[in-house]
């Protein structure tokens, strides 16, 4: 089965008063198509470092990262935002859509900066609503959507751009118990159903069951079946 993104001895070290401290120690990750991996961690654990690592925003200080086979390393920043645009999408705690845009502006929006035709990108935008439940809030603006809603949007927004790779920062931290089972059993729908990787940090014990696996982040380093 293919890894669709891959952390190979990956370290992060900062430097803060002169002195140098590891937040990242030689990580080690492979997470398959069609697999959810969850990662949890106290606070400052290094999550959200480990998050921006594999989704291009921060280069480690040594080690590869890969997506679909193509190393990260060495890139200039031009070919790294190309990168996330094609290879990766994100959902965030915060639904982070567009105030002024409909549900289904925020779709057709990312497959205009991917570069979709028209016919497709519409085409590709119904299908991903169906799925999520928001065909009838397609022309909703996101102040009228609930937070269950407006998160399985984001989900929706995400996966607009087939990407390789997906990453989701405590998607369920806004919503109660029945509607956080609700966006990440649909997220880890998407997962399955379109073959991509997929990686989830949070502190929600409520939606482990829905996972593959489930990785502790301690310490800069990984526990659980790597």
């Amino acid at each position: 089965m293919k890894n669709r993104l891959q952390l190979r001895q990956v370290t992060q070290k900062f430097e803060d008063g002169g002195k140098a401290f590891t937040v990242l120690n030689e990580l080690q990750l492979a997470v398959a198509e069609g697999e959810l991996v969850a990662v949890m961690g106290p606070s400052g654990s290094g999550k959200s470092t480990f998050l921006s690592i594999a989704g291009a925003l921060l280069q480690p200080t040594s080690g590869q990262v890969l997506i679909d086979g193509e190393a990260l390393q060495g890139k200039r920043k031009q070919a790294l935002s190309e990168l996330r645009l094609r290879k990766i999408g994100f959902v965030f705690q915060s639904s982070h859509l567009i105030p002024y845009l409909k549900v289904e502006e925020q779709l057709l929006l990312v497959s205009k900066l991917v570069g979709i035709d028209r016919a497709s990108a519409s085409e590709r935008m119904k299908a991903l609503l169906e799925e999520m439940g928001l065909s009838h809030r397609r022309s909703a603006y996101p102040d009228r959507l609930s937070g269950g809603e407006r998160q399985r949007t984001a989900i929706a927004r995400a996966m607009m751009n087939d990407p390789a790779v997906l990453l989701a920062d405590e998607p369920t931290a806004s919503l109660d118990a029945s509607r956080g089972l609700d966006v990440v059993s649909m997220l880890a729908s998407q997962v399955k159903e379109r073959r991509k990787s997929a990686v989830m940090v949070t502190h929600d014990e409520r939606v482990l069951k829905l996972c593959d696996r489930v990785l502790h982040l301690d310490n800069g380093k990984l526990s659980g079946s790597q």
